[in-house]
């Protein structure tokens, strides 16, 4: 088994100017081919610091790979960090020189002396070329393992990883396995009970693994197993998944790269049926969500943005005596909604939304997070649903419009009661 831990170097990142996108990319990749990545290690443009972080990574990780600080400013430090932790004299590689004023004379820009420092390259280090910019990689081995030295810049890292270092590491390291994951989805259930549920799967795991972690509106349970070929990677999963969906299955809604507007469309769509919305606190986001899928013209026929109680009146025939009694969130008011959109539109489903996103326009009785949810169905009966949800009011409109796709799928699926 061969650790890995990935050292990105720039001050930028701890400033949060830029996104780490290159030790995601790198832990994907390595993952995927095997590679046991165990750390990610985020440091300045600091002499003292990238040392000691250095010297830690080696000390813990067979192969270390940097990114960043190779470039010809004098806060580009890495590659000299690196030779003074292994004490290895910088020298100036003649080949590497050619190809940096090869590449300035391409372009028909003048190179300045600072160049030059680009060129300079620890002894007995193994070059690894640059096909997309100056900064040539390294490639140093030690009494410890492996470290490796990688431009920032993603395009340049992007294409030397694939075509310099990948092939390296697999003749060094011989062929790793893979490291394969498949997500399932959920919804409708809180982490801490889908968690008691599966409780003794993750207290006994070994290969596969399970991982718990909360997504904005659902749930996601990752599996993930190492073993020769993905083949061999998705029997195992196959089987742990089988024995997670008897327990939770119920509330699980997808796989993978699947959306819960997604799901719902394709279930639409394969029973040939159809939807329109009432939406009131969500403002028509439930809507956008499943019209964001290919295709959905198929089965959305329409929806209205309810704002106003004149609007919940005029256009889907909510009762002003519903309004009055009740006020406009409420259970009667949802349910009003969910039938006037579907007799509006024609559809075989129809829901009704109506809450308080907040932050004003609360009361002791409804306080903000308050929605109710309604789904009319073909069979001629309506469910309502009360939820209380909390956060501000981006939030409660995000999980408002990811219940009521749940609710709906519940309603597709023949299993409105959980």
């Amino acid at each position: 088994m061969v650790t890995v831990e990935i050292v990105t170097t720039g001050t930028e990142l701890l400033l949060g100017e830029i996104l780490n996108t290159n030790g995601q990319y790198l832990a994907e990749r390595l993952n995927a081919h095997g590679f046991n990545v165990f750390y990610q290690t985020t440091v300045g443009d600091n002499r003292e610091r990238l040392t000691a972080v250095l010297r830690q990574a080696m000390a813990r990780a067979d192969l270390v790979i940097t990114t960043g600080g190779l470039g010809p400013t004098q806060g580009d430090i890495t590659k000299e960090v690196t030779a003074d932790v292994l004490a290895l004299p910088m020298n100036l590689n003649a080949e590497v020189m050619d190809r940096i004023e090869r590449y300035f004379v391409f372009r028909g820009i003048g190179m300045t002396d600072n160049n030059k420092r680009q060129a300079m390259i620890p002894e007995n280090a193994f070059v690894l070329e640059n096909d997309n910019g100056t900064a040539p990689g390294i490639w140093l081995e030690h009494s410890g393992g492996v470290i490796v030295n990688l431009p920032g810049p993603p395009r340049e890292l992007k294409m030397m990883f694939e075509t310099k270092l990948l092939p390296r590491l697999i003749k060094h390291y011989g062929v790793q396995g893979v490291i394969h994951s498949r997500i399932l989805r959920s919804v409708g259930i809180g982490e801490s009970i889908l968690e008691d549920k599966i409780a003794d799967l993750i207290a006994t795991q070994n290969n596969p693994t399970i991982a718990l972690y909360a997504r904005q509106g659902e749930l996601i349970i990752r599996l993930t197993a190492k073993a020769g070929t993905i083949e061999a990677a998705d029997v195992l999963i196959d089987k742990l998944e089988d024995e997670i969906c008897q327990r939770v299955g119920r509330y699980i809604y997808g796989k993978d790269g699947d959306s819960l507007p997604l799901v719902v469309g394709q279930a639409l769509a394969k029973n040939k049926q159809t939807i329109s919305c009432a939406e009131s606190c969500t403002g028509g986001l439930v809507t956008s969500m499943l019209t964001d899928i290919p295709g959905s013209s198929d089965y959305v026929l329409g929806s209205v943005v309810t704002y106003s109680n004149a609007a919940k009146q005029k256009l889907v025939k909510v009762a002003e005596e519903s309004l009055s009694r009740h006020g406009a969130v409420s259970e009667a008011v949802a349910i009003e909604m969910a039938q006037g959109v579907k007799q509006l539109f024609q559809t075989t489903y129809g829901v009704g939304i109506t809450g308080i996103a907040g932050p004003g326009g609360a009361t002791s009785e409804k306080p903000v997070g308050l929605v109710y949810l309604a789904v009319a169905g073909p069979d001629g009966a309506t469910r309502v649903y009360r939820h209380q949800f909390t956060g501000n009011r981006q939030d409660i409109k995000y999980r408002t419009a990811m219940t009521a796709l749940e609710h709906l799928l519940d309603a597709l699926r023949g299993n409105e009661q959980k």
